[in-house]
């Protein structure tokens, strides 16, 4: 059952001729009625353990997409559903440059420092520097991950499972890895990071090693194998965020699995039943995320095992943790940013914003924690 109060998860079915888009609205099922949800965790007073305190907010319009903000930097990149798109400086949350594309957004940001990228719900791939746009490109399918801009170049993870190359400058595609289609793939974000020279993908259940170069594949490890008697029961598509400490690369097959892939060598190192459907944190000893139903759990990086679990935000629609120094911050429907232990997941502190959804995992930008809401705010904190 998945509990998702103000951010309703959604699923592409491919069929031969459309795509077609199925809602899963809280704890509904696909015909309507179901059981009554249950009532998120009351929020009890906190002495803040830990200092932090909002150093500036901006806005950028309301945020209904899958937005991964882009971190490159000093610079962290938004966008709203209306194609608002804006690089900030984050130590003062003004505008570096912003954008009006006056177009829908289905995903994004993109941003390697100089280039910005993102997915218009027209199925474009747009890039923008310097506050204009340098090129667009039509995709094949709808992407729902944020471009992942590196090399000079643009690789965009599309719905049909198929990851594409653009040149950064000139917007001309160099290649195209397809993979066989399942017939259901999330509409929510999925896995693209770099290591070393190789360019790692998210595709069904398995992280794939791709040569950037040209696309060939150059391994394939296993997070998780398709189970079930039907086709929702069998997805198991990879969801961004993931933690990586050097060659080893940990995440999460939504709704059935972490596990930790070594990716100069290929090769799964473990892999722990979960049940979460948002993305992972870690440091060098411990991985953090969240399950469906708001328990927040720990796992030792090196075996997979529990070190950790609290229940004291369970139905709260969380997002993924980002580390920040002794804690982990954790968005959830209210518009609170929630800092947790790392040693114990205790309550350290919490930081209001406007009162909707956080829209976006927060992310950690020098000593900034950056987070933005479904009404669109931008909010900068100063954690200890």
């Amino acid at each position: 059952m998945i509990y998702k109060s103000f951010r309703p998860l959604a699923y592409v079915l491919r069929a031969p001729v459309a795509i077609i888009f199925i809602a899963l609205l809280g704890g509904c099922s696909f015909f309507g009625g179901g059981p009554a949800k249950p009532q998120p965790t009351e929020l009890q007073p906190v002495t803040g353990l830990v200092s932090a305190r909002q150093i500036w907010a901006t806005r950028v319009g309301a945020v209904n997409f899958p937005l991964e903000m882009g971190v490159s930097g000093n610079s962290v990149a938004v966008a709203s559903s209306d194609g608002t798109v804006a690089l900030l400086d984050a130590q003062t949350g003004r505008d570096v440059w912003r954008f009006a594309l006056n177009t829908p957004l289905a995903a994004g940001v993109g941003n390697d420092g100089k280039l910005v990228a993102v997915v218009t719900k027209a199925n474009e791939v747009v890039a923008l520097q310097e506050g204009r746009e340098l090129w667009r490109q039509k995709l094949g399918a709808q992407a729902f991950s944020a471009p992942f801009v590196a090399g000079l170049r643009v690789f965009v993870l599309a719905a049909d499972r198929s990851v594409s190359a653009f040149d950064g400058q000139t917007g001309r595609k160099l290649w195209t890895q397809q993979r066989p289609n399942e017939p259901l793939v999330l509409r929510q974000s999925g896995v693209m990071l770099a290591v070393g020279d190789t360019l790692v993908v998210g595709l069904a259940g398995r992280l794939v090693g791709l040569n950037p170069s040209n696309g060939s594949v150059r391994w394939e490890a296993p997070v998780a194998t398709p189970r079930g008697i039907n086709d929702v029961e069998r997805l198991v598509d990879l969801v961004g965020r993931v933690s990586r400490q050097g060659d080893i690369v940990c995440t999460r097959a939504f709704q059935a699995s972490v596990g930790c892939v070594n990716a100069a060598r290929g090769n799964l190192l473990w892999a722990k039943p979960a049940n979460g459907i948002q993305g992972i944190d870690g440091d060098d000893r411990l991985l953090f995320g969240t399950e469906a139903d708001g328990t927040v759990n720990a796992w030792r990086r090196t075996d997979g095992e529990r070190a950790w679990s609290t229940d004291r935000l369970r139905y709260r629609s969380l997002t993924a943790p980002v580390v920040v120094g002794r804690s982990i911050a954790i968005g959830d429907f209210s518009g609170f940013i929630h800092l947790l232990s790392r040693e114990d997941g205790s309550l350290l502190n919490r930081l209001p914003t406007d009162g909707s959804a956080i829209a976006a995992t927060p992310v950690l930008v020098g000593s900034t924690l950056i987070a933005v809401t479904q009404n669109g705010g931008v909010y900068g904190f100063q954690p200890q």
